[in-house]
């Protein structure tokens, strides 16, 4: 952990003077390249695909997208300050849980989540048998109800990389809740 992560959720963060009760916003986006031979893992869940994301980690590019949400809505910077690709702890790493550790991270600066909104972009294949069980798994991650989680996937009709099947993005927003202050 970096000493400004460190710093940040060690109770030294930048919070203190915030009060109980203020919303923060953020939002995040990945993308990855589809190739044969590796899991489609999206949402934290297996998707039956030919092709799967090629990355470092497991490349869910949902759980990144939601990752780099959380992060930006703490003022932290983004997974790979975080979670470097050059770091050979995070190869093949499961992507949930990173989002466990950011998830924790938030909660030692006092914030829960109020809902997350998010989209997934592929062409194929079809996400929607699908979107209820990622769901499920980020309300459980969470500890919320899956009310406050919402997962959309769109087709692009063809264009871009998404639309050529080379790739496959992710958006996400998420609001979260100052739930107590600091105590000095």
């Amino acid at each position: 952990m970096s000493k400004k992560t460190a710093d940040s959720v060690s109770g030294n963060g930048r919070f203190k003077r915030e009060e109980k009760g203020m919303f923060r916003t953020g939002f995040g986006y990945d993308a990855h390249r589809l190739v044969e031979g590796r899991p489609l893992i999206l949402g934290g869940v297996a998707v039956p695909h030919e092709s799967g994301l090629e990355g470092h980690s497991d490349a869910d590019a949902l759980v990144h997208a939601v990752i780099d949400a959380i992060l930006g809505a703490l003022g932290m910077g983004d997974i790979g300050q975080h979670f470097p690709d050059t770091d050979p702890a995070y190869r093949g790493i499961d992507s949930i849980s990173m989002l466990r550790k950011v998830i924790g991270w938030s909660g030692l600066e006092g914030f829960s989540l109020i809902n997350l909104d998010s989209t997934i972009v592929a062409q194929r294949p079809k996400l929607s048998p699908y979107i209820s069980a990622m769901r499920e798994r980020l309300a459980e991650e969470f500890k919320v109800s899956i009310s406050r989680i919402n997962i959309k996937a769109k087709t692009t009709e063809g264009l871009g990389f998404c639309g050529r099947q080379e790739g496959i993005e992710a958006f996400a927003v998420v609001i979260l809740k100052k739930e107590y202050e600091e105590k000095t």
